[in-house]
């Protein structure tokens, strides 16, 4: 367990990390058009590299696709530690997502290996408690570490954590069963998920730069990934060992709660990255002022996470938890966009029940798949789940980013801070803002808490999607045999 949480840690830590550095590394390497992807990049690709590393642990086993996923994830570490420019610096990312995801699929797939359903629940507690913790975490550690070593050591604190990782599993994992299953991996269906997703993603980042929805390249790459999305299909109705197995989303409990992670879990990191940001720019903190902001946050996330696994093995039942999540959730976000930044007291408490709500859900609809899952695919359900969350984030960072971007544009009409939204945001993340004059920096905390009140209202909005799906769930008791 220590091995796995170590290794989940440091691949749920390079999510967020990044946010609270982002002005600092946009000043020294240049290359603003590329910053969306220093975080996007990472979402992008472990949301793609999950389900592909899911399925070959259920081949392969799961010990050897997880030390594969570390030495890739530690081999790209050293490549963004080293970065001198931004091109380089988001291929270093890409290739850290990759194994950022297979990380995310092996370490919660490896528990169902050994622990009974009905202990599944605290156990994938601790997980979700680790997972939340380091996502939320994340922005606070960077702006610490960014300020006081520099943006190059938000990469180098992985090294000591990957390490220790890699001696623990290595050796404590070698009790993991290994199917010794003799197929040929489904490679086509692989390429084609790489790259239906890759096109839709790109799209939809390029959207969180600015770039509008049906933009002639935004439409070739939509196109591209509606067409290669339905050969992938095609391919897996065909193929004998498919990455996705389509039976698996016919079941309607893995149907109903990946959807609740997709809109559930995004709003976790969009926070995340969100509400540092405003700091810096409404209320004026520095890096690491803003950064701990968060703290309610991370302090929310694992508590409602242990009291969902406990809720699990207490009463064997999935259900009730993600209720008190799902409703609890659109009132917090709520409260984080109405809340004034500056009421300390209030904007703590609206973050720890966001937290609180989130991280409720991690472990109970995780355990909820894995035990409507067959035995044979408990490696890609697993997957699944965390490529649902990926996914979510990943779309949602981009698309309210592009939010947030169109409300600045829109509340500066007027003012001497008059210009496209993404214009902007380039000359906020480019200057240091105390240094701005008074009056133009009390105009910029206008425009921007406006904007920042529109995006986090549509992150309010979205988990009522959730909310009603999970009143569907079945309300089954989780037995206590392996």
């Amino acid at each position: 367990m220590i091995g796995l949480m170590l290794t989940l840690l440091m691949a749920a830590l390079d999510q967020t990390i990044v946010a609270a550095a982002l002005p600092r590394i946009a000043s020294d390497i240049q290359g603003f058009e590329w910053l969306a992807w220093v975080v996007s990049g990472y979402l992008v690709a472990a949301a793609v590299a999950t389900p592909i590393f899911g399925k070959l642990g259920d081949l392969y086993g799961r010990r050897l696709m997880l030390l594969w996923a570390t030495w890739i994830f530690l081999i790209a570490t050293v490549g963004c530690a080293l970065a001198d420019s931004m091109p380089l610096l988001v291929a270093a990312r890409v290739l850290q997502g990759i194994g950022g995801g297979g990380i995310f699929s092996m370490t919660q797939a490896a528990v169902a290996d050994v622990v009974t359903p009905r202990e599944r629940g605290r156990y994938q507690g601790y997980f979700s408690i680790t997972y939340a913790t380091a996502s939320v975490a994340g922005p606070v550690l960077g702006g610490l570490l960014t300020k006081h070593l520099g943006w190059p050591w938000i990469f180098w604190i992985n090294l000591p954590l990957g390490l220790a990782a890699l001696v623990i599993a290595r050796n404590s994992l070698r009790r993991l069963p290994v199917p010794h299953i003799k197929s040929q991996v489904d490679y086509l269906g692989a390429v084609l998920l790489c790259t239906g997703l890759g096109a839709g993603m790109t799209a939809v980042t390029r959207v969180g730069q600015g770039a509008a929805w049906l933009s002639p390249t935004n439409l070739w790459l939509f196109g591209a990934c509606f067409l290669v999305l339905g050969l992938f299909v095609l391919q897996q109705i065909r193929s004998a060992q498919p990455i996705f197995p389509l039976s698996l989303f016919r079941i309607p409990l893995i149907a109903l709660c990946l959807t609740i992670l997709f809109f559930s879990f995004s709003q976790l990191i969009t926070v995340a990255i969100l509400v540092p940001l405003r700091a810096q720019m409404v209320a004026g903190l520095g890096v690491d002022a803003a950064a701990l902001q968060l703290v309610p946050l991370t302090l929310g996330s694992p508590f409602g996470a242990f009291l969902g696994g406990w809720l699990i093995g207490r009463t064997g039942k999935y259900k009730p938890a993600m209720v008190i999540g799902a409703c609890l959730l659109p009132l917090a976000l709520t409260g984080v966009a109405l809340i004034d930044p500056a009421n300390v007291v209030l904007t703590c408490m609206a973050l720890m029940l966001t937290g609180f709500s989130i991280g409720i859900q991690l472990p109970t609809s995780l355990v909820a798949i894995q035990h409507a899952a067959p035995r044979a695919h408990i490696g890609i359900a697993t997957a699944s789940t965390t490529f649902a969350r990926q996914l979510g984030a990943s779309v949602f960072v981009a698309v309210v980013t592009a939010v947030l971007m169109g409300a600045m544009g829109d509340s500066a009409i007027g003012t001497s801070l008059a210009g496209s939204g993404a214009e902007l945001m380039k000359e906020l993340v480019g200057h240091d803002i105390a240094k701005m004059p008074p009056a133009e920096r009390a105009e910029l905390a206008a425009v921007a808490s406006g904007a920042f009140r529109h995006a986090l209202l549509l992150c309010a909005c979205l988990p009522l999607i959730s909310l009603a799906l999970v009143w569907k769930l079945p309300n089954h008791i989780l037995h206590d045999k392996s």
